[in-house]
């Protein structure tokens, strides 16, 4: 993997009825781990999922911005049906192609006490870009 976030580098922002994930970092692939984070950071506290268990996601789409809504979208597939949280992430894009890595553990409502379900990555908000300070934002809107 390219890029792998040690740091807990997102923060949500408001947005009548849903949440606003957003992701940064020194690289776009920084910046979508971070997001990533942001969107299992609206579900439960990040503290409380143990990075036990390895899960791939491949994604692809034609733009760098659709590939976030792509990427954040395998994420909330691979929690439903596996019943998972995820507390880690490395990420490696080329050209339209992601390959990312998610580590976590099954759902344990006592743990993690879940406070909402994310439905999926909206194209609402949707940004992804590089300042000019270097710095990558990713972002978007997801349905709760």
């Amino acid at each position: 993997m390219n890029a792998e976030i040690n740091t807990p580098r997102w923060e949500h922002f408001p947005h009548q009825g849903d949440v606003g994930v957003r992701g940064l970092g020194a690289s776009m692939e920084e910046a979508f781990c971070g997001a990533a984070l942001a969107l299992t950071a609206t579900i439960a506290d990040l503290d409380t999922v143990a990075p036990k268990e390895r899960v791939e996601v491949k994604c692809s789409a034609p733009d760098k911005e659709f590939l976030l809504v792509e990427w954040l979208n395998a994420l909330v597939f691979e929690m439903a049906t596996r019943q998972m949280l995820f507390s880690h992430f490395a990420v490696s894009i080329e050209d339209d192609h992601l390959v990312g890595e998610a580590w976590g553990e099954p759902v344990d409502r006592t743990k993690h006490d879940p406070a909402v379900e994310v439905k999926g990555a909206t194209l609402s908000e949707l940004h992804v870009e590089r300042h000019k300070e270097g710095l990558w934002i990713a972002q978007c809107i997801v349905d709760v």
